[in-house]
């Protein structure tokens, strides 16, 4: 496992607004869950969780929960 396997983006309207890496997929789903919450009225937010490692995208919001 490496230290940044779990990579979370935030975009607004298209923009990247803020990025986060996780080694553990557990944290990096937590951290998802919180900026949900936390960002996900920002206008054209959307918040994907992506394995760097296997380049999958693990969760996507909103289309993905």
């Amino acid at each position: 496992m490496t230290a940044d396997r779990y990579h979370l983006t935030l975009t607004s309207t298209g923009r990247p607004v803020m990025h986060g890496w996780w080694g553990s997929e557990a944290v990096a789903r937590s951290q998802y869950n919180t900026w949900k919450r936390s960002w996900g009225e920002l206008p054209g937010a959307r918040i994907e969780l992506t394995d760097e490692e296997s380049g999958k995208t693990l969760t996507s919001w909103p289309d993905g929960g």
